[in-house]
């Protein structure tokens, strides 16, 4: 229950800041790195997050649930920027790749 509370308070902290700062960054995002930020300095020892991260690792496939229904409801916006999307999606992970390679083939030379 402690891991539970642990990642639960995170979340919480995150949504707050988020909300203090207009929404710019999502609060889920600003709770996992709060919780990175912990787990590095070790004011939470992963012990005590393990199983309940393991946990919702595990069923992530349901977090994704919402997402796709999300979807479904905007057909009718998408169906109108198929094109831009595709467009945007395509570039997005060319780039992505490409920074991603760079950066490993730099570190791999030191």
């Amino acid at each position: 229950m402690l891991g539970v509370f642990v990642i639960l308070l995170m979340l919480m902290f995150g949504n707050g800041i988020s909300i203090l700062i207009n929404g710019v960054i999502p609060g889920s995002v600003i709770g996992m790195v709060l919780l990175f930020l912990a787990l590095i300095t070790k004011i939470v020892k992963p012990e005590t997050i393990k199983q309940p991260a393991g946990y919702l690792i595990k069923h992530m496939s349901l977090f994704f649930i919402p997402a796709g229904v999300g979807l479904m409801t905007a057909w009718d916006l998408i169906a109108d920027h198929w094109a831009a999307i595709l467009v945007s999606s395509v570039l997005s992970t060319i780039i992505v790749l490409t920074v991603v390679g760079l950066v490993q083939q730099k570190l791999e030379k030191h």
